[in-house]
């Protein structure tokens, strides 16, 4: 239980996330995105990683709970050791792509740091990790469900 709402509060996360993100899209050809589309960006992720606090260290402590429970789900082996192994590989590597890449390039940006050229290749890069995210803890989401079945 612990585990699937862990999952879709994350699912959750990336959506509001990619309701920003997905302004890169209307401008893929062009070597900068406009200063309004990078300033709405920026201002969302200004809040959500900056401003919010200590809101948005809750985003973390959910990560860390989900891998603390699937760590307890293969200790207490109740579980095929192959489900869990296959939830940790498909929740695994998204966390860590945020906790290492996307989150810093998501404060960089929010602060706007950098020419426009640099803040258009950390949006575009923070679209590009949001979207195998959530393609990943969609996975991930959907194979627990169906594994507890």
């Amino acid at each position: 239980m612990i585990v699937a709402a862990c999952g879709g509060f994350l699912l959750a996360v990336l959506w509001m996330d990619l309701i920003f993100d997905a302004q890169v899209r209307r401008h893929r050809g062009a070597d900068e995105l406009p200063e309004p589309v990078l300033a709405s960006i920026a201002g969302y992720y200004h809040r959500a990683t900056t401003t919010s606090r200590p809101m948005s260290l809750l985003i973390a402590l959910v990560m860390v709970i989900l891998l603390a429970a699937l760590g307890f789900h293969a200790f207490r082996g109740d579980d095929p050791g192959w489900i869990v192994g296959v939830a940790a590989v498909l929740a695994g590597p998204p966390i860590l792509l945020a906790m290492l890449r996307t989150v810093p390039a998501a404060v960089r940006l929010g602060n706007r740091i950098g020419t426009p050229a640099e803040q258009t290749r950390l949006a575009r890069s923070i679209f590009r990790d949001h979207l195998f995210c959530m393609i990943s803890m969609s996975a991930f989401l959907i194979f627990w469900i169906a594994a507890a079945a």
